[in-house]
């Protein structure tokens, strides 16, 4: 067999599928985000307004978060030197667990590296600490939920209609009510922008004797009065079982982790080899994630920023007729519905407008709802909008795309 050839050939059938995925090198400039400048292939630098990013507040530059991480870097140096089991548990870690467990309103939290982490081995050990658990998925869960419980060893899964009761409700049936049982979803869908129904999903919770896990990496910081997420705002926190949440997109740097009881956080901790073989995130990080977290539990600005930022961007594309996909959250998302065309439109819009979206192509979302998803900050300005707006109504003409 002649495995390089094989290679080869794997990642030609993306390039021809349109779905090849290219990275932009990007250096952000901070205090002047979403400016940055973008390195092309060539290796010319041109200066390029980011329109795709997860740092959806821009708290990735805020002030206060970078003077807890410089001063975090002064007190104690650079890694954690250790997982968090061997010399790896800082003060900062403490403290920011600490944080998000009030966040959340839970008795306790546990941090991981990623989001998607913190999705995949919490939910693959629940199988471990639950024999017989049958986990109940939304058919759009993130992929890292989906690892997550692939990974489960000896339990079952059933999937479900996206967003769906009844369809939920019908699957509930087929297991034994005392069986153990786990319902788990997002809050905010990030290629669509949609919201779950958590208060029905509880209400199925309670009727068949399950447990609840919401995955809210792209509602904290953005909903509830403290940025606790669409629980907090719904006032829905006490009823769930497992909030996970992200300190990569709001939140602005990186990590995952859960919030629950103190003894599910302490069965996760023992029994979970994601959390116990992996290194602690570094204090710096951990201590710029704190500052960021108490600075977003007092401060509405920038939620307030961002919400108008995006209701005027979505009506402004709604007034060229361009197809976006209506939700009641911050993400935009713009149906192109061709892979080719839409990773050649969103090249264009770097080479000849300076505007930096990603394609979004499958398997991130089905063939044939390929799109771009833009996500506007508070700290885009008007004249970045209208830029924006006027390059895509021009591309959609270019490329001959359909309009509502």
């Amino acid at each position: 067999m002649n495995y390089q050839e094989f290679i080869k050939n794997s990642i030609q059938e993306l390039k021809q599928e349109g779905r090849y995925r290219e990275f932009a090198e990007l250096k952000r400039d901070n205090g002047n985000f979403p400016n940055a400048a973008h390195r092309d292939q060539d290796g010319d630098v041109k200066n390029v307004t980011i329109w795709c990013s997860n740092d959806y507040l821009g708290m990735g530059q805020n002030t206060k978060v970078l003077a807890a991480m410089h001063e975090a870097i002064d007190s104690v140096g650079a890694g954690a030197g250790g997982t968090r089991n061997i010399s790896g548990t800082t003060s900062y870690h403490v403290a920011l667990e600490a944080e998000l467990a009030d966040l959340h309103q839970k008795p306790a939290a546990l941090l991981f590296t990623s989001g998607y982490i913190s999705n995949e081995t919490t939910l693959s050990t629940l199988y471990r600490i639950l024999p017989g658990l049958t986990v109940f998925s939304d058919e759009l869960n993130h992929a890292s939920m989906i690892e997550g419980i692939k990974a489960g060893r000896g339990g079952d899964k059933k999937i479900f209609k996206h967003n769906d009761l009844a369809d939920l409700e019908v699957k509930l049936k087929l297991v034994d009510i005392n069986a153990p049982k786990l319902i788990a979803f997002e809050s905010v869908y990030s290629m669509d922008g949609d919201i779950a129904p958590i208060a029905a999903f509880c209400d199925l919770a309670d009727k068949y004797n399950a447990m609840t896990y919401i995955d809210e990496v792209h509602a904290v910081g953005m909903y509830g009065v403290r940025g606790g997420g669409i629980s907090e705002r719904e006032g829905l926190t006490h009823r769930l079982d497992i909030i996970e949440g992200t300190l990569a997109k709001a939140f602005g740097l990186m990590g995952g982790y859960i919030t629950a009881s103190a003894d599910l956080v302490d069965a996760i901790r023992s029994y979970a080899p994601g959390f116990i073989f992996t290194t602690a995130l570094a204090p710096a990080i951990v201590a710029g994630a704190t500052a960021s977290i108490a600075h977003l539990k007092q401060s509405h600005t920038e939620r307030q920023g961002q919400r108008d930022n995006a209701a005027k961007l979505k009506q402004m594309l709604r007034d060229k007729k361009l197809p976006v996909i209506e939700n009641d959250t911050h993400i935009v998302p713009i149906l192109v519905g061709d892979p080719v065309k839409c990773k050649a439109l969103t090249d264009k819009l770097m080479s000849e407008y300076q505007i930096y979206v990603q394609p979004i192509n499958y398997p991130t979302v089905p063939r044939g709802t390929e799109r771009v998803r833009l996500t506007p900050g508070p700290m885009h300005k008007d004249q970045n909008i209208a830029d924006l707006v006027a390059a895509l109504d021009e591309c959609w003409t270019d490329f001959d795309l359909s309009r509502t």
